[in-house]
């Protein structure tokens, strides 16, 4: 069972994520970058208007994970499913669950930072300022709009080849980062999350997003299923 290609190819790209990753959060445990986190936040807390206000969390719902981009990974993977009688779709829903499920939030808790509207803390910035609720650190809005979104490229391509149709290139590319842009810059203006946050959520979704793509999913082993469910592939040409 041989890995799938990704673009740019090779391993580089995820090792500098990974560096990059790691470089800022001991930056940031050494108390590097806080100033401009803060001023991040007094900034857009000065200048917000309200209806700037609305449509930002309007568009910030497109990270959320748990009650809109699983649900409708699920639903495409189901439909797929059916369309091909194929079990295979629910493996991408589930190892993109899981992945994020094991990685983002034991960080959250590990982390431990506050967030930016805690002003009850006397140093939310900081990483271990808030044992109680901080789960800032990295933005899990963030990188569900990096992952799911390239789950949900990923099963909407399929659907469409069962059509005899395909996703063209151009939409593909917007799919996968349109939403991702559009939650960075939101979470970060809403202040839901400090800007190294989101910097941190998008350098580790895009390392989580290269793992899944690199999965063959049409090969993975599957033990006997029922009758009426098979093992065929469905993502043997998606992008």
């Amino acid at each position: 069972m041989s890995l799938r290609p990704v673009r740019p190819a090779g391993w580089w790209l995820d090792g500098l994520l990974l560096t990059g990753f790691v470089l800022l959060t001991v930056a940031l445990a050494a108390g590097a970058l806080l100033d401009l986190d803060l001023a991040v936040r007094d900034r857009v807390e000065d200048y917000r208007g309200r209806p700037a206000y609305w449509v930002a969390l309007v568009f910030n719902y497109l990270g959320q994970g748990g009650w809109l981009l699983m649900p409708v990974a699920a639903a495409l993977a189901g439909w797929v499913g059916l369309r091909t009688r194929s079990i295979r779709p629910w493996l991408v829903v589930g190892g993109a669950f899981l992945l994020t499920y094991f990685t983002i939030g034991p960080m959250k808790l590990l982390l431990q930072r506050g967030y930016p509207r805690n002003f009850a803390l006397a140093h939310p910035e900081e990483l271990f300022s808030d044992p109680a609720n901080g789960m800032a650190y990295p933005s899990g809005h963030v990188a569900n709009a990096v992952i799911w979104y390239g789950v949900i490229a990923l099963l909407l391509t399929a659907l469409l080849r069962t059509a005899g149709r395909s996703l063209p290139p151009w939409s593909y590319r917007l799919l996968r980062v349109v939403p991702a842009a559009v939650v960075s810059v939101t979470t970060v203006f809403l202040n839901h999350h400090w800007v190294t946050d989101s910097v941190a959520g998008l350098l580790l979704g895009l390392l989580l997003d290269r793992l899944l793509a690199r999965v063959p999913w049409d090969d993975v082993p599957l033990p006997a299923l029922p009758r009426g469910v098979e093992r065929r592939g469905v993502f043997t040409s998606t992008p």
